[in-house]
């Protein structure tokens, strides 16, 4: 395409800063899964969008952290695989958190590289006292030569378009690597499973989430006998622990058929088609742990 620019921008920062989020709000559909537990995200997650002859590949990261299993051990690796991959990063951060050693060891990473880095200051909409924002915003800039410091709040939609404008300074002349009608190069099955994941993570107790990995088993298309096309989709959620098991199938399957039922919606408002979802829970104790397994969820950097 003659006159056609891209623009490759990682997402990182710690957990819950709302990377996610803000994947999901630039590219105008939830493609990343998106709750208030940590390590919500475990692999790199890549949203496209395209305006006018400008096309924007956005990879979001899993938080950044520190890694205690063989599966952490991954998802770092993916942070840094994720800043070394593109011209410029968003470091985004939560305003109403002090800088800790996250943001530390990511700026000291962008200062070993030379990137070129825009500080996205998330959930400003949470700030009574706008001083404390300023003050924040100075200790920042005192850390690293940030190519801008923007403050957003993505629930309010507040400076999304800011960062788009800060990224245009440094788009490439290249043709788009994707079909401008793309938003995302995950495979289907991948969406699928971090949607049933999502849920899981959002109703289950704090003890639960880590340990759960979703494995679509099959996926097929039928007619109903009013001809309406229907998706028919398996999945196996994983967990590591007998204990676990119960809790997420629940009292007579309560919980079980909660996450199903929000699962079933969203993904047929992703696809367009009406679902039928077929689900089981099944043990795999101390899988995080196990590169075998790991790397057979589609979890590894490899």
């Amino acid at each position: 395409m003659m006159g056609s620019r891209t623009a490759f921008v990682s997402i990182v920062g710690r957990a819950n800063v709302g990377k996610s989020s803000l994947l999901n709000k630039m590219v105008g559909e939830k493609i990343a899964a998106v709750s208030s537990k940590p390590q919500t995200t475990r692999t790199k997650i890549t949203g496209i969008v395209t305006k006018g002859d400008t096309q924007y590949i956005f990879i979001d990261t899993p938080g950044m952290h520190k890694a205690k299993t063989k599966l952490s051990e991954y998802m770092v690796d993916n942070i840094k695989e994720a800043v070394n991959d593109v011209e410029t990063a968003i470091l985004m951060v939560d305003c109403t958190k002090q800088i800790g050693e996250n943001e530390i060891s990511l700026i000291n990473s962008f200062k070993n590289s030379g990137r070129k880095v825009i500080l996205a200051v998330n959930k400003i909409d949470l700030l009574n006292d706008k001083s404390m924002l300023i003050e924040l915003l100075d200790r920042y800039s005192k850390l690293y030569d940030f190519e801008e410091i923007i403050p957003i709040s993505v629930l309010e939609n507040d400076g999304i378009d800011l960062l788009f404008k800060a990224i245009d300074k440094n788009v490439l002349n290249e043709p788009h690597y994707f079909p401008d009608d793309a938003i995302t190069d995950q495979p289907e099955k991948v969406i699928m499973a971090e949607i049933i994941r999502e849920k899981a993570l959002r109703n289950l107790s704090d003890e639960i989430p880590h340990g759960i990995a979703v494995a679509i088993e099959d996926v097929s298309e039928h007619d109903n006998r009013n001809n309406e096309p229907i998706l028919d989709i398996s999945a196996v959620i994983y967990c590591e622990k007998e204990s676990h098991k119960g809790i997420i199938i629940g009292k007579k399957g309560i919980m079980l058929q909660k996450i199903g039922k929000e699962a079933r919606y969203d993904l047929e408002r992703f696809f367009q088609i009406k679902v039928n979802l077929q689900y089981w829970v099944k043990v795999k104790e101390g899988w995080r742990n196990r590169e075998g397994i790991i790397r057979n969820f589609g979890l590894t950097n490899k």
